[in-house]
């Protein structure tokens, strides 16, 4: 059986399904984890908490759907 790539995944889910993508960077890999606002032909692009994350395809080494964030927890005490 011969394992899917990655972004044959991304390519497949629908816009503003949650996901985490693992890409390399320079001395490493990091990770996107937010809504897949778009898959093209060539790169995705992920909406995370720090902002819109452009990832060219051939970066990228693993990517899935995963469930919704949990709901924020109140705070105890004003800020």
């Amino acid at each position: 059986m011969n394992p899917e790539h990655p972004t044959d995944l991304l390519q497949r889910l629908a816009p503003g399904e949650r996901v985490v993508v693992r890409y390399r960077i320079e001395g490493g890999f990091t990770d996107a984890l937010g809504v897949l606002l778009r898959a093209g032909s060539g790169d995705c692009t992920v909406s995370t908490r720090r902002g819109d994350v452009l990832i060219p395809y051939p970066l990228i080494t693993a990517a899935k759907p995963v469930p919704p964030a949990p709901p924020r927890r109140e705070r105890k005490f004003p800020a």
